[in-house]
């Protein structure tokens, strides 16, 4: 049991990554006056708001908003998978990779490599769009409508984390790698103005993007492309279609 001036607080190991490495361990008591919220004692932790899912006190269900008594038990939980929300995201400046591999999944992916953390907020509200970072300070943001931290150093790791957390329902080779905006299939002879000789030799399946008019076929990247597409949906069958 803790002290009359502090809590005992129980986090659960998959949010040991946002804590410092003292507070890695089952249980810990944490200096406590009674004035602060539940939410902000898991900043206090290094763990950002969106990323707590649920908080007990005593045993007994609480919010963000509550203040625990002096001497209480908190337990802080992760958010649960897949998490409710919009299949809609929007990324920070450091996720070009991820966004492309989104894309190419048909996930609405929003991305600009020159985006301030204000203009990321505000899109995010804005269009009702989940705000993907790996800045937990940007996720400590009270205006952020919603967001999530993406796990994993590289593309790879990054899509599974984001296909585990929101299971968002796939429609690949529908969306420009380059804009976002959705594909539309072309005839072969609308196009042949507009790709080499050797593509209109060996492709005859083609589209164009809706909102910049690019053009796409599937051409020798296509099978690097199509692991992705499998990976992802092989590490988790339950996501459409």
């Amino acid at each position: 049991m803790a002290a009359e001036s502090s809590v005992l607080v129980r986090l659960d190991p998959d949010l040991w990554f946002f804590a410092a490495p003292q507070r890695r361990v089952e249980q810990f008591e944490l200096r406590y006056d009674g004035t602060a919220t539940l939410g902000h004692l898991a900043e206090s932790l290094g763990v950002p708001l969106p990323e707590v899912g649920p908080l007990l006190v005593d045993g007994t269900p609480a919010t963000p908003a509550q203040q625990p008594r002096p001497g209480s038990t908190i337990e802080i939980g992760p958010v649960s998978r897949p998490q409710p929300g919009p299949p809609r995201f929007v990324l920070d400046v450091h996720l070009g990779k991820l966004a492309r591999r989104l894309r190419l999944l048909g996930i609405d992916t929003a991305y600009r490599n020159d985006a301030a953390d204000d203009e990321l907020i505000a899109q995010a509200e804005r269009e009702q769009r989940v705000l993907l970072t790996q800045d937990r300070g940007l996720l400590r943001r009270r205006a952020l409508w919603a967001g999530a931290y993406v796990r994993g150093a590289d593309p790879a790791r990054q899509l599974a984390d984001v296909i585990a957390r929101f299971a968002p329902p796939l429609a690949p080779w529908t969306r420009c790698t380059s804009c976002n905006g959705p594909l539309d299939p072309v005839r072969k002879q609308d196009v042949l103005g507009e790709i080499e000789s050797g593509t209109r030799r060996y492709y005859d399946e083609y589209a164009r993007c809706r909102d910049c008019a690019q053009v796409y076929w599937r051409g020798a990247h296509a099978r690097r492309i199509n692991a992705i597409i499998r990976a992802a949906r092989l590490a988790h069958p339950g996501i459409s279609p």
